[in-house]
């Protein structure tokens, strides 16, 4: 069992008028904590088959420290723990039998748990993400910008954002969201509750894409950011990420984030003239499992 510090609930509600000052303490280092837990407030548990989310904090002194959430599709989302704290929960989890698909958390705390999942249940952790985390500070809009301009994708645009999102999955090996997306199951994937923006040049022809999440805890995270690959390298990234990034201020977002792939230096190097800051390094492992809960 959890020790008596870590308080368990499936009422997201309940857990949020708890946890939620926590949440948004920081909401540039709880980005995903905050999209994932709202997703799951306003949607339920979404797709067909998918099982039923879990909630827990950490108190102590009266305050929430740290939580933890399970989405109805098994993954285990943490904030920051200490290895005693990891270790605790881990235990606690597996006693309880529950068994998640995957964990995803800054890099430290992720690492932490795969292993102490492994120790606790025979698991095997598989590392399948790395991200850097970063938060805009001055926006410096790239000089000169491309000719066109931006605009905010309408129904009549969805085919191409589903096309392009699914290539954007392809291109980073994301196969749960292209799973979904074949499926026709697009309003299930990540994607389905984003807000797009083209780059179009000066004749009409969308060139590079961007979506933001809806805003929560005053924090707007950046996320996919796409170009076709035969219209890379003219800066049309670069001005989308520009549009929406200035669209999320002017809505009165405090925090404006983005991951990005730590082996693309080429991006990096592009979010940080833009005005992007690196705030610390996330990671994600699956599980396999040989027995109980596989």
């Amino acid at each position: 069992m959890l020790s008596d510090d870590w308080q368990l609930t499936d009422d997201v509600d309940g857990f949020l008028a708890r946890a939620g000052d926590f949440l948004r303490s920081r909401p540039a280092l709880h980005t995903t904590p905050l999209t994932d837990i709202e997703r799951i407030r306003t949607r339920g548990a979404g797709a067909p088959g998918a099982g039923a989310a879990a909630f827990g904090l950490l108190e102590s002194g009266g305050e929430v420290r740290a939580v933890f959430y399970r989405t109805p599709r098994g993954r285990l989302g943490l904030t920051a723990l200490s290895a005693g704290q990891v270790d605790t929960l881990a235990t606690g989890l597996a006693a309880l039998g529950h068994f998640p698909s995957q964990v995803l958390a800054d890099h430290g705390t992720a690492t932490a748990f795969a292993r102490a999942w492994r120790r606790c249940t025979g698991a095997v952790p598989a590392l399948f993400s790395r991200t850097c985390l970063h938060r805009l500070g001055t926006l410096t809009p790239q000089d000169p910008l491309p000719e066109g301009r931006g605009r905010g994708a309408g129904e009549e645009d969805r085919e191409r954002v589903v096309r392009w999102c699914r290539a954007f999955c392809v291109e980073v090996g994301e196969q749960p969201s292209l799973d979904l997306i074949d499926a026709g199951s697009w309003a299930d994937s990540r994607f389905g509750d984003r807000h797009f923006t083209f780059w179009e040049t000066p004749d009409d022809a969308p060139v590079s894409m961007a979506a933001v999440t809806s805003m929560v805890g005053g924090m707007i995270r950046v996320d996919p950011v796409y170009t076709p690959a035969p219209l890379r390298g003219r800066g049309y990234a670069g001005a989308v990420t520009v549009e929406v990034s200035r669209a999320a201020r002017a809505a009165g977002a405090t925090d404006v984030v983005l991951f990005t792939d730590p082996a693309n230096a080429t991006s990096n190097a592009l979010y940080r003239r833009l005005g992007y800051v690196r705030v610390g390094d996330f990671a994600g492992y699956r599980f396999s499992y040989a027995g109980p809960g596989s």
